[in-house]
């Protein structure tokens, strides 16, 4: 049995879509951001129906949505990620060391992680969000933060997924 005083440490949502390079990718992204300042939230759903393989939130309102790219062919076969835009003040791709630079586009930001850091190669420009969408976006990701915190205290509740 654990201890009362371990400490939780939330995961993020595996939903069976994500390739072992994809999650390795996320999590040494968010270690990256986190080390910037940033929380984060993965696989966060857009008012426009997209989901958002990362978010990140900065003390100040700053809102980061990370695209992750795990080969070639993921980001050649993704004509979506111009949308995410729409959803945050800077885009970001992160990729696996494995994959060319050169095939990102310039006017987005890109880092490069394995599962245990990541490097931020080039930043993203950025295009502030108006306040309206500043606030859903907060207000999405604080709700799925508390929501994922939730069902870890009580993974068998009425409202769990479990």
């Amino acid at each position: 049995m654990p201890s009362a005083t371990a400490p939780i440490r939330p995961a993020p949502p595996i939903d069976g879509r994500q390739s072992a390079t994809a999650l390795a990718v996320a999590r040494g992204t968010q270690r990256l951001l986190r080390s910037m300042g940033f929380a984060c939230v993965c696989e966060l759903p857009l008012a426009s129906g997209r989901r958002a393989d990362l978010v990140a939130l900065g003390g100040e309102g700053t809102v980061w949505i990370v695209e992750i790219k795990s080969s070639i062919e993921d980001l050649r076969a993704d004509h979506k990620w111009p949308d995410y835009r729409l959803h945050c003040d800077r885009l970001f791709f992160a990729t696996a060391p494995h994959v060319p630079a050169t095939i990102f586009p310039e006017d987005a930001g890109l880092i490069v992680a394995d599962g245990f850091a990541a490097e931020l190669l080039r930043d993203a420009p950025e295009h502030r969000l108006h306040a309206t969408t500043r606030k859903h976006m907060t207000l999405a990701f604080a709700r799925a933060a508390a929501l994922r915190l939730q069902s870890l205290a009580d993974p068998h509740g009425r409202f769990s997924d479990g």
